[in-house]
């Protein structure tokens, strides 16, 4: 009968331990999910700076090779060409 309370004894320290176990897992996972929350929210505005720097980038581009910047005078001139060719087509669909 002795050994068998001692083994319920160990049974219910092993379980208590197993619970406390339990409990330090569910409060890191809720520690980490929040974490990657705050990850995935940091690469969304990050993605969101980098698109405006993109943009920014062109446009200045653009403004250096309207200034007269020989790097871009190419660049320019595509970027014209284009912009006549969009308006003649919106003048065509007018037209129809």
């Amino acid at each position: 009968m002795n050994g068998l309370s001692e083994l319920i004894d160990s049974l219910k320290v092993q379980f208590f331990k197993l619970n406390q176990k339990v409990a330090q897992l569910e409060k890191k996972n809720v520690e980490l999910q929040e974490e990657l929350l705050l990850s995935k929210k940091n690469q969304q505005e990050q993605s969101g700076e980098v698109e405006a720097l993109k943009n920014q980038l062109d446009t200045l581009k653009m403004v250096n090779s309207l200034l007269g910047s020989e790097e871009n005078k190419r660049e320019t001139k595509l970027k014209i060409n284009s912009l006549i060719r969009e308006i003649d087509y919106c003048i065509a669909q007018l037209s129809d």
